[in-house]
């Protein structure tokens, strides 16, 4: 048993961000025709509207491939600073997608509950609903494990989103199983469970746009973060001080530039050697920072070194 563990963890460290989304679209394209067909052979608009938010998973994973193979692109000619900012889009679009899927199962919803529900057949759609809520939430911890691995912003974007399948096919189940137990009286149970669903994904969505949008526009790692760079900054021999210090996010990935003050008498190779020494140490302590920039300058001499003869000496 112990052995099968292993292998199983094992499996999980070398599977790599590309592998862990073709695995993701495989399991959305089975549960998403599942879905579907049970939902529209029995009758159910909450197991119906799962199937088309897994379908949604399917463009997605799509999007995400394309940022895997395009922001891992060394910098060229045209694109000076690298590609990375294409998983960020990615995540974007990720998010917009999501709430749209949300628009959409919430005017499903309204609409039949403005209309006459009718009872759901079958425990089919329950039975899948369950089904698809333990496969959802596994593919959502491996996939989140994968994307912190590799800091791949768009990755765990996309994993996020089988976390909101995970909770769609909760929120489905809960309303089917109202139905089984109720019967006909209990229909708008199906409708309704819907609207809460399309509740959850629009802040699902709004959270994955707001996080997108804020590394579009350049916006800070957390303080606890920009401290902890600092220190490392700070405890490299030969750095007297810094200052001019600035971070930001690019594509999950830190980008920073930094100016060090050392002793004005060592020599340019001296200085240089400093200069790598503070980048190999950031980069080093935060696997985040793939970029680092270090300008270095000579440090003001210290009034109080200098020894002015009182008078009478």
């Amino acid at each position: 048993m112990s052995d099968d563990r292993d292998n199983l963890a094992g499996a999980r460290r070398v599977l790599s961000p590309r592998g862990v989304t073709w695995l993701g679209m495989g399991v959305n394209a089975l549960l998403a025709a599942a879905k579907i067909a049970a939902g529209t052979l029995f009758v159910s608009q909450s197991i119906f509207a799962d199937g088309l938010h897994s379908a949604s998973d399917l463009v997605t994973d799509v999007a995400v491939l394309a940022a895997l193979g395009i922001s891992a692109r060394p910098a060229d000619r045209g694109h000076p600073y690298g590609h990375r900012r294409v998983a960020t889009l990615v995540a974007l679009y990720i998010g917009v997608a999501l709430l749209g899927a949300a628009c959409w199962v919430g005017y499903s919803g309204i609409s039949a509950l403005h209309g006459r529900p009718t009872g759901v057949r079958g425990m089919v759609p329950l039975v899948l609903a369950l089904v698809s809520v333990a496969v959802k939430e596994a593919l959502f911890r491996v996939t989140r494990r994968v994307a912190r691995r590799s800091h791949n912003a768009a990755l765990e974007a996309n994993a996020w989103h089988h976390r909101t399948d995970a909770f769609s096919s909760i929120a489905a189940a809960a309303g089917l199983a109202a139905v089984a137990l109720g019967g006909a009286a209990w229909a708008f149970m199906d409708p309704l469970t819907g609207l809460v669903l399309a509740a959850f994904l629009a802040v699902a969505a709004a959270r994955i746009i707001t996080r997108s949008a804020a590394e579009l526009v350049d916006s800070a790692p957390p303080a606890e973060t920009l401290a902890a760079i600092e220190r490392r900054v700070a405890q490299t021999p030969g750095v007297r001080s810094h200052h001019a210090f600035r971070a930001r996010h690019v594509g999950g990935k830190i980008v920073m530039d930094i100016h060090v003050q050392v002793d004005p008498d060592l020599t340019v190779r001296q200085g240089h050697d400093i200069a790598g020494a503070v980048k190999r140490e950031v980069m080093q302590g935060d696997p985040r920072v793939v970029e680092a920039v270090v300008h270095v300058e000579p440090a003001e001499e210290d009034p109080q070194d200098d020894h002015t003869p009182e008078r009478g000496d």
